[in-house]
C-alpha cells in the first residue's frame, strides 16, 4: 500500500517539473521588471552630470564704462559672442523627503575673434585680436522638490517617482579669466602694437535654479536645469597695484546657464 502511494507521488512530481521549467523563462523577466521599479532602501545621495550653454549678461558699469562696454564699442564683438559651452556637476545629500543639500561646480568658456571697428592697419588689413572668457563657480545650496521623490512599500521597498520638478538657491565663489590678445591701437599715437591683456580673479556668487528630473530606470534620471547667477569680480592687480585694465569697474559675471544630462541615485 505505502509503495503504491509513493509511486503516485513520484508520477505527480514528474508532471509538475516540466511545467515549472516552461514557466521559468516567463517568470524571470517579470521579476526583473518588478526589481527595476523599486529600490531596497531610500536613496541618500544623488550625482548629476550635465552639459549645456552659458550666456553671460556682460553688463555695463554703474558709472564708468565697463570692459564689456569697451569691447563692444571698439571691437566687432556683440554680447552673444561671449556665450559658450557649459559643464556642470552636482552632488546632493538627502536632508528630508523634498530637500537636498547640494554641492555644485560648473565651467563655461568662450573664445571670440574680432577686429577694430574704426581702424585698419597701414597695410589695409584688419587689426585682429581674440577675446577669451571663462568662469568656474563652486557653490553650496538647497534644492527643493515640488513633490515627494518616491513612496515606501512595507519596511524596505522604495518606489521612485518618474517625474519631478525642483527649484533651489546656492551661494559660493566664482573664478573668472578675461583675456584679450592680438593687435591693438594706441589711441594717443594711433600706433598698432601686439600684446596680451588679462585679468584673473574671483568674487562671491548667488545662483537661483529650477529644473526637472525624468526617471528612466530605478537609479538613473534625465535632468534638465536652468540656472541664473549674480556675481561681480574685481579687476586683477599685481602687488604694485598695476593692472592691464586700468580704470574699469568690477567685471559683471552674471548670466544664465542652461544644461541637460543624467543623474544617479545611490
Amino acid at each position: 500500500m505505502s509503495s503504491h502511494i509513493g509511486r503516485r507521488k513520484m508520477k505527480r512530481a514528474f508532471r509538475i517539473i516540466p511545467g515549472l521549467a516552461l514557466l521559468a523563462p516567463v517568470s524571470a523577466p517579470e521579476l526583473d521588471a518588478q526589481e527595476r521599479d523599486f529600490l531596497l532602501r531610500t536613496p541618500q545621495v544623488s550625482v548629476s552630470l550635465r552639459g549645456g550653454y552659458s550666456m553671460p549678461r556682460a553688463g555695463s558699469g554703474d558709472v564708468t564704462e565697463s570692459i564689456w562696454d569697451f569691447t563692444r564699442k571698439h571691437l566687432t564683438v556683440e554680447t552673444a559672442d561671449f556665450a559658450g559651452p557649459y559643464l556642470a556637476a552636482d552632488v546632493g545629500v538627502r536632508a528630508t523627503e523634498r530637500l537636498d543639500l547640494v554641492l555644485g561646480m560648473g565651467y563655461s568658456a568662450s573664445s571670440t575673434q574680432s577686429e577694430f571697428r574704426e581702424y585698419i592697419g597701414d597695410d589695409g588689413l584688419p587689426i585682429v585680436q581674440t577675446t577669451e572668457f571663462t568662469t568656474t563657480p563652486l557653490t553650496l545650496g538647497v534644492k527643493a522638490y515640488l513633490m515627494p521623490r518616491g513612496r515606501s512599500i512595507g519596511s524596505f521597498a522604495w518606489v521612485p517617482r518618474n517625474f519631478n520638478a525642483f527649484a533651489g538657491i546656492a551661494g559660493g565663489m566664482v573664478w573668472y579669466r578675461f583675456e584679450q590678445y592680438g593687435e591693438f591701437v594706441d589711441y594717443e599715437t594711433l600706433d598698432i602694437f601686439i600684446t596680451n591683456l588679462r585679468t584673473v580673479e574671483r568674487g562671491p556668487i548667488v545662483q537661483f535654479f529650477t529644473g526637472v528630473d525624468v526617471g528612466i530606470s530605478r537609479r538613473m534620471m534625465l535632468t534638465g536645469e536652468a540656472r541664473y547667477g549674480f556675481a561681480k569680480g574685481p579687476i586683477q592687480q599685481d602687488y604694485l597695484g598695476y593692472t592691464d585694465f586700468a580704470g574699469f569697474p568690477d567685471l559683471d559675471l552674471a548670466g544664465l546657464n542652461v544644461s541637460a544630462g543624467v543623474s544617479f541615485r545611490f
